[in-house]
């Protein structure tokens, strides 16, 4: 490893990044953080780091996409990109994104193994959840966490130009044990099966979109099962849970953007906010509000 770790990114509205390997490039660092507000709308296209990135914004909702895969990241939610992940990401003009890296070894080299984004212990988890990572192990598939006061606050802690070497190296221990997958993933999966793709089309185009499974069952001219079963192969969703992860998707981005509820709930296609709302915790276990920064 005869390279050392650049920082900070290229700078302009189309942001080409090399392809690195996990780990591939020598760094002289356990964690460092850059930040900056985008005067234009923004696009990375596919590169990867040689460390682990932790992303969260500041202002406004970003999209990264790995694979047929695409979360969001806004001020409530980041998202744990593991070292060596190939992504893309797309930032709308205005945007005050955060990052922190993390060396791929940082757990190791800070004495911390099977506590919080490790290995704690934890019930079975939902359809479409990260799989826990082993004990000593960081995450290495990428996962939405929830960016709170606590993690915030240890987050600006490391970016103090006057921070002693011994609290740094305490900070990032308890950035890292504190920091833990949230409870939804905010993402959407984008299945590639044939069958799906006017579904898929008509729903990523319009989330209010109405039509129910035995609609496009009757229009596809298969059996509500046939599309269930493809949605479940592809997504490990059936179709309702799959368009509502989409909706969440959408009405998350826009709660960062700070549209009233009302609004939101209309653009997702629901009759009232209380109806947006009920469904928003059905399938996050949260409210659209504790989303809001």
């Amino acid at each position: 490893m005869s390279q050392t770790y650049a920082l900070p990114a290229p700078t302009g509205p189309f942001r080409q990044m090399p392809l690195e390997r996990a780990g591939s490039v020598a760094v002289d660092f356990t964690s460092v953080g850059i930040g900056e507000t985008l005067a234009t709308a923004t696009r990375w296209p596919d590169h990867s780091h040689a460390v682990h990135e932790l992303l969260w914004n500041d202002a406004g909702a970003s999209t990264l996409r790995v694979g047929r895969r695409t979360w969001t990241v806004t001020p409530a939610i980041g998202l744990w990109m593991p070292a060596g992940t190939v992504h893309s990401a797309v930032s709308p003009a205005g945007t005050r994104y955060r990052a922190t890296y993390f060396t791929p070894d940082a757990d190791r080299s800070l004495g911390l193994s099977g506590t919080g984004m490790r290995g704690e212990t934890s019930p079975p988890a939902p359809p479409g959840a990260v799989p826990e990572a082993p004990p000593g192990a960081l995450p290495q598939t990428p996962s939405s966490v929830r960016i709170t006061v606590l993690v915030r606050e240890l987050l600006d802690r490391l970016g103090s130009t006057t921070l002693r070497a011994s609290s740094r190296r305490l900070t990032e221990a308890m950035v890292l044990d504190v920091l833990a997958p949230a409870p939804h993933q905010f993402l959407v999966h984008e299945p590639t099966a044939e069958l799906l793709r006017p579904i898929v089309a008509a729903v990523l185009a319009d989330p209010a979109d109405a039509r129910s499974l035995g609609d496009w069952s009757r229009q596809l001219r298969v059996s509500e099962r046939t599309i269930t079963r493809a949605f479940q192969t592809e997504t490990g969703l059936g179709f309702a849970r799959w368009v509502g992860s989409v909706r969440v998707q959408r009405a998350t981005t826009l709660l960062a953007d700070g549209e009233p509820l009302e609004d939101i709930a209309e653009a997702m296609g629901y009759r009232s906010a209380s109806a947006f709302g009920a469904a928003f915790r059905k399938l996050t276990g949260t409210t659209p509000s504790s989303l809001r920064h």
